[in-house]
């Protein structure tokens, strides 16, 4: 049988990008921003459109994508990533190599770096910011404001806090050089610390007021906040006096930068085209492909930050039996889901990881799809006249499911094409999340945007038995394997690049074959922009804006 395929939402063509072109100015005018270009200072202004605003500005106190963008802006850590991944000094001098058997690293840090309330960045100050962050009794460890996660990262990615900790001391070994200590090696160490939520606070600013430094930051990033109107605007200035400042391009540099939360894709779209925005993010692929074609628009790509897929809950029947799972992943049409909902820029996955993932194993296929075999699979399961189930999908566009709707009516089409009916479901984004975590779903589709290329953690994440938790899980398909469990634990001590390379891929290869999941696509999130725009950069799961010049 075949489907016709429809989009649920409006889809642009050229002309219908230009007919927008009107709109946009009251669109812009009704969320409350200036218009494109102009700088209160006289210099020139860069905006910035976006799905939402952010949450919080505490770098360990947050775990939202708008979030994680703006306090990139704000705050450096240790050590960076270059958009390919690789690992870069940042606040640290150099990247460190492991010492006592990876169980220490030494980070000498850059002599001429301050924060913006013009202290200095030094060891003492890094040490403060880690055992604020590890310490449960440390004075200091509180704040984020009204939706802190609580310092979850810290959590998540280190083990725990005080001596569940990874990290078993922090000291000051000179006045800018700063040495680790681990409980055990731990190999996913240097990558972790690349992230934006380990930018360095000024202790300064987080003694005067933790409470409220969740909305008034202080770091020492590219940008300092200038105000923050909840609901509206975010604006930045300019860090004349940050240490790693890049020439800008043509033209004169942006020394303001103003994102503007526009929940509705096709109202930034407008206000893109109107004149009132440079820039927009979240919107899917196919108005991408319309403002591509539009002369004076430019579209860039991030990296493959962006990860969906199907999860199918092991605790429900008939999911416990692999056969099932092997028949749905046989049955849904892949490439046609991500050719028609991603765009040709995205990639149908094999390997049940990231695409940009240091270890992700590109030798993995995707499951092929094949009616026939869906159905044999059925039959030998005991199923030959399929069963009922449901297939839950997020309503809130995501980085990584840009239509949700959409791609779970052809996976429902698919499915009774081999005798499985499939009820659709759908909530609001936060219900969906606590529901899908208490494991409520049969089926549910999902996915992430990576905060850097390690590996452990998002396999730990979401295939590990630990982490399949009765009210909050984030392995969404409940699945269990000890073999799986112990890979993973010999990958998180293990500090050869080679050894680590193995012991993941063969975490995948049994993920692949017992389908506890059934990968969908590695996607990388376009962002649309005025081509009077130079100096914009793409990174992972944010944006460099630094060199912006127009």
């Amino acid at each position: 049988m075949t489907h016709k395929l429809t989009r649920t939402g409006p889809e642009l063509t050229r002309r219908g990008l230009l007919q927008l072109a009107g709109a946009g100015a009251v669109l812009l005018g009704a969320a409350g921003c200036g218009t494109a270009g102009r700088a209160e200072t006289g210099g020139a202004t860069f905006v910035y459109g976006r799905s939402a605003d952010a949450t919080s500005l505490d770098p360990m106190n947050q775990t939202d994508s708008e979030s994680y963008a703006v306090i990139h802006q704000i705050f450096d850590s240790l050590l960076r990533y270059a958009p390919d991944g690789t690992l870069l000094p940042a606040l640290a001098a150099a990247v460190p190599a492991p010492e006592n058997d990876g169980r220490q690293y030494t980070f000498e840090l850059r002599e001429d770096v301050r924060f913006h309330d013009g202290t200095p960045l030094d060891a003492e100050a890094v040490v403060f910011n880690f055992r604020r962050w590890r310490e449960s009794d440390h004075p200091y460890h509180r704040g984020g404001g009204p939706q802190s996660s609580k310092f979850a990262y810290y959590k998540n990615l280190f083990g725990g806090f005080d001596d569940k900790s990874v990290i078993s001391g922090v000291e000051a070994v000179g006045s800018h050089a700063v040495r680790f200590t681990l409980r055990e090696p731990y190999g996913p160490f240097l990558p972790t610390l690349a992230g934006a939520q380990f930018g360095i606070a000024s202790p300064t600013a987080i003694r005067q007021d933790v409470d409220g430094f969740w909305e008034r930051p202080v770091g020492t990033g590219p940008f300092t906040l200038a105000s923050w109107e909840h609901g509206s605007k975010i604006t930045l200035r300019r860090n004349e006096s940050w240490w790693g400042k890049r020439p800008t391009g043509p033209g004169r540099p942006v020394d303001t930068v103003v994102l503007t939360p526009m929940p509705d894709s096709t109202a930034r779209v407008a206000a893109l085209v109107g004149g009132g925005l440079d820039a927009v993010n979240g919107i899917v692929p196919q108005d991408a492909d319309a403002i591509r074609d539009t002369s004076g628009f430019t579209v860039v790509q991030h990296p493959q930050e962006c990860f969906s897929y199907f999860a199918m809950n092991t605790r429900r029947a008939p999911f416990q039996n692999p056969l099932v799972r092997k028949a749905i992943a046989h049955a849904i049409d892949l490439p046609t889901i991500v050719e028609h909902f991603f765009g040709e820029r995205a990639e149908v996955a094999g390997a049940p990881l990231y695409g940009i993932s240091a270890f992700v194993d590109r030798s993995i296929q995707p499951h092929p799809h094949d009616p026939d075999l869906a159905r044999k699979l059925l039959a030998e399961a005991g199923l030959p006249d399929g069963f009922r189930t449901s297939l839950w999908y997020m309503s809130t566009a995501r980085p990584y499911l840009p239509d949700g709707k959409g791609v779970a009516q052809v996976a429902q089409a698919n499915l009774a094409d081999v005798g499985i009916t499939a009820e659709l479901v759908t909530y609001e984004l936060a219900t969906y999340s606590e529901r899908t975590g208490k494991g409520l779903h049969d089926i549910a589709i999902y996915g992430g945007t990576t905060i850097g290329v390690d590996s452990y953690f998002p396999l730990n994440y979401w295939y590990a038995s630990a982490s399949a938790t009765p009210e909050s899980s984030s392995n969404l398909s409940f699945y269990q394997n000890s073999q799986v469990d112990a890979l993973l634990a010999e990958a998180r001590v293990t500090t050869d690049p080679e050894e680590q390379r193995a012991l993941y891929a063969n975490v995948q290869r049994i993920v692949h074959d017992e389908v506890p999941v059934l990968p969908i696509a590695y996607v990388s999130p376009p962002v649309a922009l005025r081509s009077s725009v130079a100096g914009f950069g793409t990174n992972i799961a944010m944006d460099d804006l630094d060199a912006l010049s127009r």
